[in-house]
């Protein structure tokens, strides 16, 4: 059964639990919420992680990950060993969530490097990692990122099936619908939670494209793999026409749908555009036949949006899919600026989360030029965790304000200790600190004539500090 079949039937597993301990929520709440789909809780039974005790545990009762027993009045349902470590809610009212893209390319496809990557991702609390690979063995650096991650890790199926038909039969274009189905069983065995789908670029949505003049055309890559094959053999998406043969293997492994946007804008000019709208429309409905399943379900999202349409593209997006978690690619609020587009991103990323995205994507500044180092990682990463803060903030999650109150007053008081504790990079914090230390208990931007140092004297002795001088 599936997380959301669990929900259904009033009983909470112990991923359900260990997410609502994380939130700071109800148990019952979120129960409630994952059942009515606003809250999805990516967990494949057979995702095993070192970090949890190695290659050694075993689900109890099959791949769907039945528990042995249990129920939401009768105890914590005992939830087979495995899955993610640190299981991670997705959605309605609970924080916003980052995910971290690594992987191989064909000229860097070196396993140990995109390692390094996980252990950055975890060092700065990314919520999930996505493995894009498209360089090198696929199935051994999957694997081995697997092993290394304690939280749901996403993958986009489509890239080995192209890949492994272009180093077979020499073309994108020779990939069966058996192929494509074949990898994305045989990921579901290894663990992976969630996978991102492209279901919704459909012939009509084609035909919308073609029509429509675009500037920048199709800037996805799975999306520019699914319309290739389309096209050539002129025939429908397989994974649209054979949409129940999917849910059915994501029924079984519990692998919670990421419904991507192949026709997502890539640049500002093409934002919300008829194929965009097509394809979500499209999703829409699809979201309710995977609830129909019993599958877990969320809406990926544009893109390259300007500022002002933002906003709306969220409203839409919910409107159409019925409340269903949106994870969105930044939005990417301008095109002019490689080499800062994890600014560019955590722009967007903010107002789309505060406007109701539940799931960010981060940006790296190596977008649109090359892949990222592990330096890049850190840099996208902490920049789209401050945009999810952020609009925390404004959604009112548990706890997100208080954390600035408790910065606020440590940094009023000069507690430098406290504030390292609590700011989202703690790290870069105390060396710029050590680089640029002051002489006084102030920081060197102002030292002896730090204000909060000043007013805290004054206040302090209700405007008579005769004894302050400078």
């Amino acid at each position: 059964m599936t997380q959301l079949e669990y929900a259904r039937k009033g009983r909470l597993t112990q991923a359900m639990r260990k997410v609502a301990a994380d939130e700071g929520v109800d148990p019952d709440s979120l129960l409630a919420l994952i059942a009515s789909g606003k809250v999805v809780i990516p967990f494949n039974p057979r995702h095993i992680s070192s970090d949890s005790g190695g290659e050694g545990r075993r689900t109890s009762r099959g791949a769907g990950g039945s528990p042995a027993r249990g129920s939401r009045r009768g105890g914590e349902d005992r939830q087979p060993l495995g899955g993610p470590q640190r299981p991670v809610g997705i959605g309605f009212s609970l924080r916003t969530k980052v995910n971290v893209n690594i992987g191989t390319s064909a000229d860097f496809p070196r396993l140990e490097d995109e390692l390094k990557k996980v252990a950055v991702s975890l060092k700065y609390s990314a919520d999930t990692i996505m493995d894009l690979s498209t360089g090198g063995d696929l199935r051994k650096i999957r694997r081995r990122i697997l092993r290394r991650s304690p939280i749901p890790l996403g993958t986009v199926p489509v890239y080995q099936a192209a890949i492994e038909a272009i180093d077979s039969r020499r073309s994108i274009v020779k990939m069966t619908a058996d192929d494509l189905f074949a990898t994305i069983e045989a990921q579901a065995q290894e663990g992976v939670d969630f996978m991102t789908v492209h279901c919704g670029l459909t012939q009509k949505a084609i035909s919308r494209l073609r029509n429509q003049g675009r500037v920048a055309d199709i800037v996805s890559r799975g999306g520019a793999f699914h319309l290739a094959w389309m096209l050539y053999h002129d025939k429908e998406n397989p994974l649209y026409a054979n949409y129940d043969r999917l849910l059915d293997i994501a029924r079984r492994y519990d692998i919670t749908l990421s419904l991507g946007d192949g026709l997502r804008p890539g640049s500002i000019l093409d934002a919300t555009d008829r194929p965009q709208v097509e394809e979500l429309l499209t999703l829409g409905e699809l979201v309710k036949r995977a609830w129909e399943a019993g599958v877990q379900v969320m809406v990926e999202g544009p893109g390259h949006i300007p500022l002002d349409q933002i906003e709306m593209n969220v409203k839409l997006q919910k409107r159409v899919c019925n409340e269903a978690p949106f994870y969105v690619l930044g939005p990417l609020v301008t095109d002019i600026a490689p080499g800062y587009d994890h600014l560019v991103s955590a722009i967007g990323g903010a107002i789309a989360a505060a406007a109701g995205a539940d799931f960010l994507c981060y940006v790296t500044p190596a977008e649109h030029l090359g892949l990222p180092t592990v330096d890049d990682v850190r840099e996208g990463l902490i920049a789209s965790r401050i945009a999810a803060h952020a609009a925390d903030i404004v959604k009112g999650v548990k706890g997100a304000l208080e954390r600035d109150l408790k910065v606020s007053r440590a940094r009023k008081k000069l507690d430098w200790g406290a504030q390292q504790k609590l700011v989202i990079d703690p790290h870069k914090f105390e060396e710029i600190r050590k680089r640029r230390r002051s002489r006084t208990k102030a920081c060197s931007m102002c030292g002896e004539y730090c204000a909060m140092r000043i007013v805290s004297k004054f206040l302090d002795s209700h405007g008579k500090a005769d004894d302050f001088c400078f």
